[in-house]
């Protein structure tokens, strides 16, 4: 979407030419031979479109230009119109952002309009930048999605015309986060990044101190390392000129040097790009002719050369542009929980994309077997900004979806594939037994897996195969649904190991019926009765077997105990089977103190739940509804007290003990502590919202500590690096407080911490959501919204998602979880980074049935690298993916921050030939983090810009290059380092 910045004047001006000029046929020769002109105002020109993958209307509605009732847009028209038009005249210039349009087009081209786009791609006339399928968020994209999609693009910009982009163009993305700088930046080899929403405080004082351009140190463990460089004539030609000049003039006084940059052009811009041109034509013609100042096509390529040979000297930036406002009341807050259920799917696929391109490596890559490739697009187009960041309209939200869910679809058939291939063993004969068909369960999170809630009376085995895609050895507590209790759980040698059933509460079996009914068309025949809970213990990178099966006796039935409200002054209970424990109050029904009695951790803890009215539209001058972009309170929180009516419930046995509580008619939270585990995780089912007031609702949940955190607080960055915050405050400028809850939301893809001079209190979630520090001690996440009014964004339709069935409609419902600990200060980032990967990539399970022993014909445990290796725990492997042709793609990412951890916040190695144990590798090239060039060449073409005054930053450190006998990979802090593996096949 495209509704303001810096993009308002160009567009105004344009439209003012078009007005006027628009009626004249007759051809007139226009003189558009122009270069940079020393001692002059230059004025670049650059002709775009901003072509968005999918918000108004679908994908596949923009591309074809259908449902124009919504908006007129036709990315096939903008590319059919555009060639022709730039032909005709070789000093045009023209850039292009999204490939996803790009390469539907491209491969629908006959072989001599392909070499037509190659010639004006090679003359510079058309220029790719960005390069990656969309033009991704950057407040509720995963660093890894933001990789991925980058690659997608790059690799094929590559392999079609031998280039690589050399510009960042993030326009429209509503804020900007420190990853995009330094790792979508400087990494990718970018030389400068252009995009136009700061906040509005912002832009006013740096238009007055001309700073506007900046050098950004996205990292401040990577310093300058990490920089990029931001940022109708005929019959009244002298009134046009001047009006041409004057706000040149101006621009010019805003910024440095005698270069400014004009974008010319706007949503699906294009369409008959000769008309346009034309236009621009007139513009260069006349204003050149004119003299005062000088015009040209240009790109942002040219532009930033031009930056870069003036040798000026430029000020520095820091840190992030979140929050973002471009008014007064006017926070884009909210789009940082919007459509929650959506956020959750890409994040859940996301962790699974990861692992199935890992068990697609070790099979080996088909190229007409089942494969990853449609979840790898359905991922990449979901990272746009109006998909994953919830602001297109409903129907699209739906669009994306589905796209996931076919990808998904995909890549389960090849990890079955993958997972038969490596489980089947050959028999005494030497054949292989017949393929296993594993079945996966994608709702498990609402108690539906059809492949577990098998009957045991045949005396079948159910095989469940745990796959662990990180790169150490793992213990997790897995939860399955099962129909009866009679069952025991066996490893892989067959010994019985401890198990607990906690029986399924209604509200989950409610919730399990209406949304398989509504997502899957069926409604379940069984409501299984419990969770079978278990602990598996995983290798790196590999796979354990389990067998669960009918026994003799009942399985361990979890404990039940009833927190009754007695109204008995010592009316409290503890929860937790370890080192760990939690003190509820009966009597008020809330959890009061959190114990770790090997931390010596003893902190007073309060969780509640409280929503925020949203505000409506007043139909004032300054008018500011709340929306799917917008969050604006109307007013405080209103705190949602426990029912009284219905107490804690405790489940205890030997895997897990559980806090289940209705919160009320439409709020239900489960406590879990896990056995060997020391934090909580808070399970919720939040929903449908009511709205039988009319008002809206914004629900959050927060956590009350005693911790004196002084209005500090910190929040990742894509999952990254973390951030300090400081409520009610901004580095670069004295902020003016109008929305104090609003204004003070950040986003959150990992985490939020809060410490003082004893203890950390740290906060991870599942999904990308918007979280603060409103009070000193307390945490707070907004976990779903459900809002009535549109807030004059563009989307033109309120945030009110329902899921129907049988044409009948509620409100949407929210399963999420997220998890806490309290740490002695220092101690913190360990949990948060290790655990952090654990919850982005989950264990991975299938299911099969067996009648005899499975082991005798079928490999049980399995690790993918050197069996007596494992990685360093600061370490993870973020990509392994086959490229085909014995060309493996490998990207290790260093998991801490310089100064983060006094033992893990250091220098680390790897062993490949440890980690590729069984293939012999002929040759190793490191590659830039889009893989689309050597990392030498990148860091031989990179501009280096001047910082002006003096930047006191850390030495930075990288891993050395990569001895081709040794194989040792060096991994610095927060370092990403991309790796292209020769092996023979």
């Amino acid at each position: 979407m495209d509704s303001g910045g810096s993009l308002i004047f160009p567009l105004f001006l344009l439209f003012l030419f078009w007005c006027i000029i628009s009626s004249e046929s007759q051809f007139i020769s226009y003189n558009t031979t122009s270069t940079i002109v020393p001692g002059k105002l230059n004025v670049h020109l650059v002709a775009h479109t901003h072509d968005d993958v999918g918000w108004l209307k679908t994908v596949d509605q923009y591309y074809v230009g259908s449902n124009n009732s919504i908006q007129g847009a036709c990315v096939q028209n903008v590319l059919d119109s555009l060639i022709p038009a730039l032909l005709a005249d070789k000093n045009r210039k023209f850039i292009y952002v999204e490939q996803a349009f790009f390469q539907r087009w491209w491969r629908a081209q006959s072989e001599v309009v392909q070499k037509t786009v190659k010639q004006l791609v090679n003359s510079g006339q058309l220029e790719f930048i960005n390069g990656g399928m969309c033009m991704h968020d950057e407040a509720a994209t995963h660093y890894i999605d933001m990789i991925d999609q980058t690659t997608l693009g790059h690799r094929f910009i590559k392999d079609e015309f031998g280039i690589t982009p050399r510009i960042g163009w993030q326009i429209d993305p509503f804020g900007h986060s420190a990853v995009q700088a330094y790792l979508l930046g400087a990494e990718v080899g970018f030389d400068s990044l252009f995009f136009a929403r700061i906040d509005y405080q912002d832009r006013a004082k740096r238009k007055d101190e001309k700073s506007l351009e900046v050098v950004w140190q996205g990292s401040k463990t990577f310093g300058s390392s990490a920089q990029d460089d931001i940022n109708l004539f005929d019959y009244n030609v002298p009134q046009r000129v001047n009006e041409f000049v004057a706000a040149a003039i101006s621009q010019a006084n805003i910024t440095r040097t005698n270069h400014i940059m004009w974008t010319m052009g706007t949503d699906f811009q294009y369409q008959y790009a000769h008309t346009w041109f034309r236009q621009l034509d007139k513009f260069i013609n006349y204003v050149n002719q004119d003299g005062r100042v000088h015009a040209l096509y240009s790109t942002p390529s040219i532009y930033t050369d031009a930056k870069h040979a003036a040798n000026e000297a430029w000020p520095i930036k820091t840190d992030d542009y979140f929050p973002y406002a471009d008014r007064v009341n006017g926070y884009w807050t909210g789009y940082f929980t919007s459509r929650p259920a959506l956020k959750g799917y890409v994040r859940l696929l996301s962790g699974y994309y990861l692992a199935a391109r890992q068990l697609e490596y070790f099979k080996g890559k088909s190229a007409l077997g089942p494969n990853t490739e449609s979840l790898a697009d359905a991922l990449a187009i979901a990272q746009h900004h109006d998909a994953v960041s919830g602001t297109s309209k409903q129907h699209v939200a739906n669009d994306y979806a589905k796209r996931l869910s076919i990808g998904y679809t995909k890549a389960e058939k090849a990890v079955s594939a993958s997972l038969a291939f490596l489980t089947e063993a050959a028999t005494k004969t030497g054949h292989r037994t017949p393929q296993i068909q594993f079945q996966q369960c994608p709702l498990l999170n609402i108690s539906y897996c059809p492949a577990s809630e098998v009957d045991f009376s045949d005396g079948k085995n159910l095989v469940v195969v745990v796959y662990n895609p990180l790169g150490w050895k793992r213990e997790d507590v897995i939860r399955i649904p099962v129909a009866n209790e009679n069952v025991v759980v066996r490893d892989s040698s067959g010994k019985e190991i401890q198990s607990q059933l906690l029986p399924i509460p209604d509200s989950f079996l409610g919730l399990r019926n209406y949304h398989a009914a509504a997502y899957l068309g069926v409604s379940p025949n069984v409501n299984p009765k419990y969770w079978l809970a278990f602990s598996a213990i995983v290798p790196p990178l590999g796979f354990s077997t389990y067998y669960v099966s009918k026994d003799k006796q009942a399985a361990t039935i979890s404990d039940r105990h009833i927190g009754y409200r007695s109204g008995s002054p010592n009316d409290t209970f503890e929860v937790g089977l370890g080192n760990l424990k939690l003190i509820y109050s009966g009597k008020e029904g809330k959890l009061t103190q959190y114990i770790n009695r090997k931390r010596k951790v003893k902190e007073s803890l309060e969780q509640t739940y409280k929503y925020y009215a949203s505000y409506g539209n007043d139909f004032t001058a300054n008018a500011q509804a709340s929306g799917a972009y917008i969050f604006r309170p109307n007013g405080s929180s209103i705190q949602i007290n426990p029912n009284g009516t219905s107490p804690l419930t405790v489940l205890r046995g030997p895997v897990v003990h559980e806090v289940h509580q209705q919160i009320n008619s439409w709020i239900y939270q489960t406590t879990r502590l896990f056995k060997g585990k020391e934090h909580a995780e808070v399970e919720f089912i939040v929903g449908p919202i009511p709205i039988d007031n009319g008002i809206g609702k914004e629900v959050a949940t927060e956590i009350k500590t005693n911790l004196t955190s002084s209005k500090t607080f910190y929040t990742d960055s894509n999952g990254r690096d973390f951030i300090e915050r400081v409520r009610d405050y901004r580095k670069d400028w004295n902020l003016e407080v109008n929305q104090p809850v609003a204004g003070n939301y950040y986003p959150i893809n990992l985490g939020i911490y809060l410490k003082d001079n004893n203890r950390e209190f740290s906060v991870l979630v599942d999904r990308s959501v918007g979280g603060s520090s409103i009070l000193d001690g307390q945490l707070e996440l907004m976990v779903h919204r459900r809002i009535l009014n549109d807030d004059s964004r563009g989307v033109a339709e309120a945030l009110n998602e329902t899921v129907c069935v049988s044409n009948k409609c509620t409100g949407l419902t929210v399963l999420g979880k997220y998890y806490f600990r309290i740490d002695p200060v220092g101690e913190g980032a360990r949990w948060r980074r290790t655990f952090g990967q654990e919850i982005y990539s989950p264990f991975l399970l299938a299911f099969t049935e067996s009648e005899g022993n499975w082991g005798d014909s079928h490999v049980t445990t399995f690790s993918g690298i050197d069996s007596s290796y494992s990685l360093p725990e600061n370490v993870a492997i973020i990509t392994l993916q086959d490229l085909g042709d014995g060309k493996i793609l490998l990207r290790l990412a260093h998991l801490y921050e310089i100064g983060e951890d006094a033992h893990l916040s250091v220098k680390s190695s790897l062993e490949l030939k440890k980690v590729f144990h069984n293939k012999q590798i002929n040759k190793v090239t490191e590659v830039s983090l889009s893989a689309n060039q050597e990392r030498a060449e990148m860091e031989r073409k990179r501009l280096v810009w001047q910082v002006k005054g003096s930047s006191r930053e850390p030495q930075v450190s990288r891993g050395g290059p990569v001895d081709p006998e040794k194989l040792i990979v060096e991994l610095a802090p927060m370092e990403i380092r991309t790796f292209i593996i020769n092996i023979n096949q």
